[in-house]
């Protein structure tokens, strides 16, 4: 099976264009072009199941696109996407803001889909998706550090509780890199599948290792890789894995 994950930053874009007419506006104004050019990018790579980060569910920046169901219908998946903020967040009242969320997809039919949510942090949404053979978590932690270590003990409460061999993907925004999650893989009984770890952030020169795929015994890695496309700040993550 293939993983694809990818922090796709609203299908905003990177370089000059995020910031015309104003610094940052194309996070408000959004570039309809992008999208097109990650769906395609994402289709030619085949995978099995995708981890969408940062998704646009259908905001005036994305001319009330709901991205995920997009890219979705396009690959012939099914989608399971949610806001990811806490349902008494203040965020949830935001235009544009209330929009945003994460997303997995595989396909067709997706079932066993459930949504948690941390105690801590602004981002707060955690996507289960249960297959036949394997659990997949799909998570976004907090920029902060004393929320992430807070976040990490719920989302290890969850795992142990799992029967199946565990998938854990995502933006980690470790700044510190696999050193910072090092107990918590310890305990969940983790590995990286980026053994060198490579960089993943910034698109344009990544030097930081922010997004992370994670997997318990009973799966085994057989291909890696970090492709060099730059439709996000974050360079996506493929992981090609069988169930043993």
């Amino acid at each position: 099976m293939r993983l694809l994950l990818y922090n796709i930053r609203y299908a905003v874009g990177v370089g000059a264009n995020m910031h015309m007419p104003l610094p940052g506006a194309g996070y408000l104004l959004g570039n309809q072009t992008v999208l097109p050019e990650i769906t395609r990018f994402i289709k030619g790579q085949e995978p099995d199941i995708v981890g969408l980060i940062e998704v646009d569910t259908g905001s005036i920046r994305s001319r009330k696109v709901n991205q995920a169901e997009t890219i979705a219908e396009s690959l012939g998946m099914s989608s399971s996407f949610q806001v990811k903020y806490g349902e008494s967040s203040i965020n949830q009242l935001l235009p544009i803001i209330r929009k945003q969320g994460n997303a997995l997809l595989a396909g067709p039919g997706i079932h066993g889909e459930s949504f948690h949510f941390f105690d801590t942090g602004v981002k707060r949404l955690i996507i289960e998706l249960e297959l036949e053979e394997c659990a997949v978590f799909l998570v976004h932690l907090s920029l902060k550090y004393r929320h992430r270590h807070l976040q990490l003990r719920r989302l290890y409460d969850l795992i142990s509780v799992t029967r199946k061999p565990v998938i854990v993907a995502g933006d980690f925004n470790t700044f510190w890199g696999q050193n910072e999650i090092y107990l918590f893989m310890k305990a969940a009984g983790l590995k990286s599948a980026n053994v060198e770890g490579l960089p993943s952030y910034p698109s344009r020169s990544a030097r930081k290792e922010l997004d992370f795929i994670l997997y318990q015994d009973g799966i085994n890695v057989t291909h890696f890789e970090i492709p060099q496309v730059r439709f996000s700040d974050h360079l996506p993550l493929i992981c090609d894995f069988d169930i043993v």
